[in-house]
């Protein structure tokens, strides 16, 4: 398996180390539900090197994405990022990423499953001025996330002013250790916080850094367990769950990631399904009882299976079960009754108002 930089530190730490999309990465370091609550009250530290990160440098930079991404490109401003997907021409997703407008180059944050796969796609499509530059192994890449994550970034990295600049969705670079860093106001979490892109191995000196600032805030190391409530709570899509090749942006809710007024590939099937109408919803709903709902589990309605769970846990921050999941497009609406079969027993639930969970702003 592939180890991050902070391989290490994390079995210093005590964490359960699992094979994640190729990776060695810790799922936990101790309580699940203790890791969830430190980034909703306070802060959480996260390794995400296993992600891929590609450099798109080249004249025609922007034109080249602009064919590819369902987002628009043209007219970022300087450190503005945008979520976006990557689509097949059927309108299936390749993947779902993020791209920053840098002076010098388009960055590109993909999922670590679908590394090769995205770096191939990018091959495949590129003409003219375009270089591409898979940096993966190259950067390490950190997340700070929760509400005290401003204030601890700031003070432990000696930027408080660049910090307090920063909006939503914008980066931003600054020096660690003498050496160029990109310090970008995103996260997976719906939490406020910042992922920092560094090179390699200076991930773990960073780590040291911002745990001892949060010390007295409460931060503490996170796995891919609570990354994942965490997530789902906020009703973020996780690729090979909510998305994958067989689904499409607009049933999967993320429309507004998709600019059907420029072209790029797949857009005409995704006008015609917007015309047409998804045939099918991804939805959230909530379960009565104590069982859990899992990928793969049955939605019911009248006895009869409509449609598929996508993702399902405890939702720590609600005290209930939660989950995702496709339903037919009549069945969206918040107050549906749906079921879940959970092996066999039909488990009672009910549609509601996607995101879970909010943060106050």
């Amino acid at each position: 398996m592939h180890k991050t930089s902070l391989n290490d530190l994390h079995r210093e730490l005590g964490a359960t180390l699992v094979d994640f999309a190729g990776w060695e990465m810790p799922i936990r370091y101790g309580s699940i539900k203790t890791e969830h609550h430190a980034v909703r009250h306070a802060a959480g530290l996260f390794d995400l090197g296993h992600m891929a990160r590609i450099d798109i440098r080249g004249s025609e930079r922007v034109a080249f994405l602009e064919k590819l991404a369902t987002n628009r490109v043209a007219g970022l401003e300087d450190g503005e990022a945008h979520y976006s997907l990557l689509c097949k021409p059927d309108g299936g997703i390749v993947d779902d990423v993020i791209f920053y407008n840098l002076s010098d180059r388009i960055f590109l944050v993909a999922n670590a499953s679908n590394r090769e796969k995205v770096v191939a796609w990018l091959q495949q499509h590129a003409e003219g001025d375009v270089q591409i530059e898979d940096r993966s192994d190259e950067l390490d890449m950190l997340a700070i996330q929760g509400p005290a994550s401003a204030a601890i970034t700031g003070a432990a990295l000696g930027i408080e002013e660049l910090v307090a600049q920063l909006a939503y969705y914008r980066s931003a670079g600054f020096r660690f250790e003498g050496q160029p860093a990109l310090l970008a106001r995103t996260g997976y979490t719906g939490e406020d916080g910042f992922e920092i892109y560094l090179p390699r191995p200076l991930g773990v000196a960073l780590w040291q850094r911002l745990a001892e600032a949060g010390t007295e805030a409460g931060i503490l190391a996170i796995g891919l367990a609570a990354r994942d409530t965490l997530r789902l709570e906020a009703c973020m899509p996780l690729y090979g769950h909510e998305i994958d090749e067989t689904t499409n942006p607009l049933e999967a809710g993320l429309s507004f990631a998709v600019k059907l007024n420029k072209d790029f590939i797949g857009r005409d099937a995704l006008a015609q399904i917007k015309a047409d109408k998804p045939r099918r919803a991804l939805v959230g709903f909530q379960l009565e009882g104590k069982r859990v709902a899992r990928q793969g589990y049955a939605l019911m309605a009248d006895g009869e299976a409509v449609g598929t769970v996508t993702s399902g846990a405890p939702s720590p921050t609600l005290g209930c079960n939660v989950g995702l999941g496709y339903v037919p497009r009549r069945m969206r609406k918040s107050g549906t009754s749906l079921s879940v079969d959970v092996r066999g027993r039909q488990e009672p639930a009910r549609v509601v108002k996607r995101p879970f969970y909010k943060r106050a702003r």
